[in-house]
């Protein structure tokens, strides 16, 4: 049996495509249809079906657009409730894919509707289970999402309720099935996934540590421990998921408006629109508009747009590369972003030769951080996750994650320099953006992040102190 796995890296997304005798089904597709039609007309097939295995946090799914444009039936498993027309199943109904077959399997615990698939070929020999976000490679679905969106579904009745779905439908399962996730490493959906994207059951059995022998109670406790605060963007794209949201092409058609200096500025003082700017951290800290925000387009750029941009709904202003506007416009709507007004016509170099007023951040190198470090002793304010900080950091260093750094202002000081780092530069220069859209200015941006320095500076030889190693 032939299961196509389509991995999208920056979401750490998997999409699944099966296709037998001219039928085709998609499982939990991405808002962009378009790969998945050209898919099926390839095979000369028809979608027949698109299985959700869930109401997704992470992304907005593309089952709509979907259902509109191939005429596809949405297939959703119990206690699932959405507000459009989709199949709601029951355990263990069959849907027949050409000569493929596909059990539901309900499995509750990341949400209270979340399904497995079981994919069984020609002869009726299970393959594989297509699990969403309840079963991992090395790890499980968070139990803290669905409670979000319906509060008296608390993380330890969740996570109870996952308990019982691996230990009753997944675990008396054969070992020799593959198994096929929705998310693997980076994806906020879980907390140690790996970054292998398919294994065998029989294997998870022995190296999954929530698939090991434990009670209840210690099951709930080892998921519970570690969580961190879902990214704000979550409940949002699952009530998009639930009740339904505008086409991809309309979308679009909104968004791609080419817009000349006069008229971006003129966009930008009549509405309030976020003017977002996705070129990488080494151009934007050349030049960039005053007030805009940086989230680089090569970077994670969806799951940082989705913790940095509190509501889906915000209206925004894009200034990229020239021809790259369509994929910003695209990444934004797969995590709910649908309200691009426009782009700037020939990227920041059009703004900057109109004469028009821009902005710079400065930026020192490994080396020239460990001269200051050394002489001055500055504050150095280091923006990634707690459990990089705590791992190693620099002596001195004030931690504040990018994703809590609106909540944590009031510590930065206005009144005397300081450098801002991360691991590579990425993070840094979102935070960089933000302090100066807030009103600081005098502070410094780390080139290459920890990592250079590091490698290149006998600061990282001295002066790091690495916790975990010293435990």
């Amino acid at each position: 049996m032939k299961v196509e796995q389509i991995y999208t890296g920056c979401l750490a997304h998997a999409a699944y495509y099966i296709e037998n005798n001219g039928e085709a089904a998609v499982f939990d597709p991405l808002r962009e249809v378009e790969p998945y039609l050209e898919r099926a007309k390839k095979d000369n097939a028809k979608i027949k079906y698109v299985f959700e295995t869930h109401f997704h946090a992470d992304f907005v799914s593309g089952h709509l657009d979907l259902q509109k444009k191939a005429g596809s039936e949405i297939v959703f498993g119990p206690n699932a409730k959405p507000n459009y027309e989709a199949i709601v199943a029951e355990d263990n109904q069959i849907f027949n894919v050409g000569s493929y077959k596909v059990k539901v399997i309900h499995t509750p615990g990341h949400t209270m509707e979340s399904t497995t698939y079981m994919l069984m070929d020609e002869q009726g020999k299970e393959h594989g289970i297509i699990t969403g976000d309840t079963l991992f490679i090395g790890d499980v679905g968070r139990p803290d999402l669905a409670q979000h969106v319906v509060s008296d579904l608390t993380e330890e009745k969740l996570a109870g309720h996952l308990y019982d779905s691996l230990r009753n439908k997944i675990l008396p399962l054969s070992d020799d099935l593959i198994i096929y996730p929705n998310h693997g490493a980076g994806s906020a959906c879980g907390k140690m996934m790996s970054k292998e994207t398919t294994d065998t059951l029989g294997n998870q059995k022995k190296v999954n540590y929530a698939l090991q022998e434990m009670t209840k109670d210690e099951f709930i406790e080892a998921l519970l421990k570690g969580l961190t605060t879902p990214p704000g963007y979550f409940p949002q794209n699952v009530l998009m998921n639930i009740k339904g949201y505008e086409s991809l092409d309309s979308v679009m058609d909104r968004a791609t408006q080419a817009l000349d200096p006069v008229a971006f500025e003129a966009a930008a003082n009549e509405t309030a629109a976020l003017v977002l700017d996705t070129r990488d951290a080494a151009d934007f800290a050349k030049g960039y508009i005053p007030n805009s925000i940086n989230i680089g387009l090569e970077g994670s750029f969806a799951q940082w747009v989705g913790e940095m941009i509190p509501s889906v709904k915000q209206e925004i202003l894009l200034v990229t590369y020239p021809d790259k506007e369509e994929e910003a416009i695209t990444r934004l709507s797969r995590v709910g972003y649908d309200n691009t007004i426009g782009f700037l016509k020939g990227g920041f170099e059009s703004w900057k030769n109109s004469g028009n007023e821009y902005e710079t951040i400065q930026r020192i190198g490994p080396k020239e951080f460990e001269k200051a470090y050394n002489e001055e002793k500055p504050l150095v304010i280091d923006v990634r996750k707690k459990s990089e900080f705590d791992s190693e950091h620099i002596i001195g260093a004030l931690n504040i994650p990018l994703n809590e750094i609106n909540q944590h202002l009031a510590e930065i000081p206005k009144d005397k320099p300081f450098m801002v780092h991360c691991a590579g530069g990425y993070r840094s220069m979102i935070a960089a953006s933000i302090l100066k859209q807030r009103g600081w200015d005098d502070f410094v941006d780390i080139v290459g992040g920890f990592e250079e320095v590091a490698e290149n500076t006998s600061v990282a030889k001295s002066d790091y102190v690495c916790p975990t190693t010293m435990l």
